[in-house]
C-alpha cells in the first residue's frame, strides 16, 4: 500500500503535468496545486491564473484535479 506522502506526491505530479502540459511556465502568473490524503480520503483543488493564455484556466484546473486522482487511482491498482 503507498504511503501517504506517495500519493500526495503523485498526485501533485501528475496536476503539474497537466498544467504545464497545456500551458508554458512563462504563461502561468499563479498556480496552486492542494492535495492531501487522510484517512484513505484524496481531495484534490487547483487553481490556475493564466490570463495571456488562449487556454480556459478553469478547463485546465479541473483536467488537472482529474488526472492526478487518476494517477492515484493507478498507484493503487499497482499495489
Amino acid at each position: 500500500m503507498p504511503t501517504d506522502e506517495a500519493v500526495v506526491q503523485t498526485a501533485a505530479e501528475a496536476a503539474e503535468g497537466v498544467i504545464f502540459s497545456r500551458m508554458k511556465r512563462s504563461a502561468v502568473d499563479d498556480y496552486d496545486v492542494r492535495v492531501t490524503f487522510e484517512d484513505g480520503v484524496l481531495e484534490v483543488d487547483v487553481y490556475v491564473e493564466a490570463p495571456e493564455t488562449d487556454a480556459d484556466e478553469e478547463r485546465v484546473a479541473d483536467d488537472a484535479a482529474l488526472a492526478a486522482r487518476s494517477a492515484v487511482d493507478d498507484l493503487f491498482a499497482d499495489e
